[in-house]
């Protein structure tokens, strides 16, 4: 049998289901797919509890579920996470693991959820990837930026996805978007956060793009192959939509500026970055530009911003959740600090620039 990964723990109690019923299901929708099954679940995925399925004869796939609870409008939403990676399986060459079946029949085991392959490799919750060498590093940083440019190069009307959300205007909905959900979880006075919900709105930069956006583009929701510097699957699509690529861009890049108290292993701010192994922002910037038939990235200070507004919002979710009892991760209630933090670092951005 395959070695499993090491973030797997028993079924927490709040996301038990009928396991029997689930068998019972991919018996007779997964190809290949032959009972008894084994169930655990992954300590990561905040949102979406995940967990790795072992049949019988040692195939091993992954399951996203919606949580439990009373959720937020239109968040969790898992047929979206299994159109676009269904889409971008069947029709590009955007590394995705490869989909097997959407179950939105809520008998089965309690929630909407989907099953997929598991690919084994190396996943880095540690942004700072401390037992791989520098080389490799930037080889896989490359990798990662290569993949982004994959993801946005797509035409999306080709692959069937035209109607995978609204065409333009996407920083505009964003902002008015996580500004609702931040004040719907909102358990403190964040004051950062107040005025970037009246700074970002009216200094939105000229020019609007549409492309396929990840919406959650980073270093940890990407498999790196087992012994090799690239990344061989993107994970976690269900923050994606059709969006503004420098959205996604900015995302990708608030690493750069995180410094100790940003989670557990903080980002590169600060760091001798050519001694770790990695581009400069700004190199990554132009190979993400050449990449995409770019001259160049402008407004850059505003992308940043609004990023971590976007995180910070989402983040604050994560914390209320925690609260109610009802998050997919143990380590939820951790998080509320870190929303104060990446919205006062956002507005600091802001106030640069002035």
């Amino acid at each position: 049998m395959s070695q499993l990964p090491p973030n797997l723990t028993p079924v927490r109690e709040a996301h038990l289901f009928d396991e029997a019923r689930l068998a019972e299901y991919m018996t007779d929708n997964v190809e290949g797919f032959r009972g008894p099954i084994r169930v655990l679940q992954f300590e990561g995925g905040q949102s979406n509890p995940t967990f790795h399925l072992t049949d019988g004869s040692e195939r091993m796939y992954v399951l996203r579920k919606k949580p439990p609870g009373k959720l937020l409008p239109s968040a969790h939403q898992v047929d979206r996470e299994y159109r676009v990676i269904k889409a971008l399986s069947d029709h590009t060459d955007v590394p995705v693991p490869k989909p097997y079946a959407l179950c939105q029949d809520d008998s089965v085991i309690g929630t909407a959820f989907y099953i997929m392959e598991f690919l084994p490799g190396r996943i880095f919750a540690d942004v700072k990837m401390a037992d791989v060498s520098p080389a490799d590093r930037g080889k896989i940083f490359d990798s990662m930026n290569d993949v982004l440019a994959r993801i946005h190069n797509v035409d999306y009307r080709a692959v069937g996805l035209g109607d995978y959300g609204r065409e333009g205007q996407y920083i505009p909905r964003q902002i008015a978007r996580w500004s609702s959900q931040y004040d719907l979880s909102q358990t403190e006075h964040i004051e950062s956060m107040e005025l970037l919900k009246k700074w970002l709105p009216a200094n939105i930069p000229p020019g609007d793009e549409t492309r396929i956006n990840h919406g959650d583009y980073r270093l940890g929701n990407t498999i790196v192959h087992p012994t090799e510097p690239r990344i061989i699957a993107v994970l976690d699509w269900e923050l994606s939509t059709l969006g503004h690529p420098l959205a996604d861009l900015g995302y990708n890049c608030m690493m750069y500026h995180f410094g100790e108290g940003f989670g557990a292993s903080g980002g590169y701010a600060g760091m001798d970055l050519k001694a770790f192994g990695i581009p400069s922002e700004q190199e990554y910037l132009a190979a993400y530009a050449r990449r995409t038939g770019r001259a160049g990235i402008d407004h850059w200070d505003f992308y940043l911003a609004f990023s971590l507004f976007r995180l910070a919002a989402i983040v604050q979710g994560v914390y209320k959740r925690g609260l109610d009892g009802n998050a997919s991760s143990t380590t939820a209630t951790k998080y509320g600090n870190r929303a104060k933090a990446m919205a006062d670092l956002g507005w600091s951005m802001v106030k640069a620039r002035a």
